[in-house]
């Protein structure tokens, strides 16, 4: 039996991941728990389960006394004899128990108590394979996508979970059986088991787009500053580096454009906007802004921060974006309210 046992443990931790050891501290505990109703509630049971030597032993402590006041925790000096070679008042003495002699009814409350337990050892699998990929980009699969509310279940590793409609790139189409990148914003552990919060939304996934693409992020020569996104749309990335001699903008674009395209590739067209970062407030706005000609920035307040941007005439539009687009995407990037003007003064609108 006992072959039979750590077999299936073996087997449990394979297919479930589930460590032995926590399976076994489960198993022991709930076989206390089903025996100690035997023996009136006393705390007499115990369980010894050894990998090793895969043995299962379980038995009784009872004091040796004189008079027996408690039957569950006490015995008499004779019968003591009938376990232990020259006993005394006051010895403890271990009666084993034969696992197979438990019955029915204990059986079925250790089997209950071993499912709570794998069910325990799933959910914390799931937490930890969840919180190790916390702020990180992930490839998973869709599962299934739900025809009224658009939701897809996917699956990350062995554990699943729900990419709301409202965190996918609007306009794409997902399919059972879909591979696709999505970012790990944010990891709970709430009554229903753990659960991640996954988007393909979030400005950190084309981040970490980025630093998979580009070696000179990932080793920390570049750094992305901030990052702004309108998913779907166009997203604009501040980027820096404290060598002069190397090109931050550039090395993100790669040759040919040949990195940044394959990030766009990944998010379905999207534009990107590749700016210099600069402690210089009226020189990131200004780079912000791009692609539109700048002419000047005047720098408003800086609590909360406001500034003024003056731009050619027939750059107006292109510094506004359609509907507000890149000028909305440059305050963010930045953290300043941006008004635009033209370099005449006028919209054509009155005084």
């Amino acid at each position: 039996m006992n072959k039979e046992f750590f077999e299936a443990l073996r087997i449990m931790e394979e297919e479930k991941g589930i460590d032995q050891d926590f399976l076994i501290e489960k198993i022991s505990g709930a076989i206390v728990t089903a025996l100690r109703r035997e023996y009136g509630g006393d705390d007499v049971v115990f369980c010894d389960i050894n990998r090793e030597k895969q043995s299962l032993k379980v038995y009784v402590k009872k004091e040796v006394v004189e008079e027996v006041e408690d039957d569950f925790s006490q015995m008499t000096l004779e019968e003591a004899k009938k376990y232990k070679k020259n006993p005394k008042i006051g010895d403890i003495v271990k009666i084993n128990l034969e696992p197979k002699k438990f019955g029915r009814i204990i059986a079925q409350t250790a089997k209950h108590v071993i499912r709570q337990g794998i069910r325990e050892g799933e959910r914390s699998k799931t937490l930890e394979e969840f919180q190790s990929k916390n702020h990180e980009l992930v490839t998973a699969v869709v599962n299934s996508v739900d025809p009224k509310t658009l939701n897809a279940s996917i699956t990350i590793g062995k554990g699943e979970a729900l990419l709301l409609h409202s965190e996918q790139v609007p306009g794409e189409v997902l399919k059972e059986g879909d591979h696709i990148k999505v970012y790990i914003v944010d990891v709970k552990d709430g009554e229903k088991g753990p659960k991640a919060i996954i988007s393909r939304t979030h400005p950190g996934l084309v981040k970490k787009l980025f630093e998979l693409e580009v070696p000179e992020i990932a080793n920390g020569t570049i750094e992305i500053k901030s990052v702004s996104r309108q998913a779907g749309s166009r997203t604009k990335l501040a980027v820096y580096c404290a060598d002069e001699n190397i090109d931050a903008v550039g090395s993100c674009i790669g040759q040919r454009g040949e990195r940044v395209n394959r990030i766009v590739e990944e998010l379905g067209g999207e534009k990107i906007d590749i700016v210099k970062y600069s402690d210089d407030p009226v020189a990131f706005i200004s780079e912000a802004l791009s692609p539109a000609k700048v002419l000047s920035v005047e720098i408003l307040s800086e609590n909360p921060n406001a500034c003024k941007a003056t731009v050619p005439d027939n750059q107006l539009s292109l510094a506004i974006g359609n509907k507000g687009q890149n000028v909305r995407l440059a305050a963010r990037l930045t953290n300043f309210k941006i008004d635009i003007r033209p370099e005449s003064g006028y919209y054509g609108e009155e005084d």
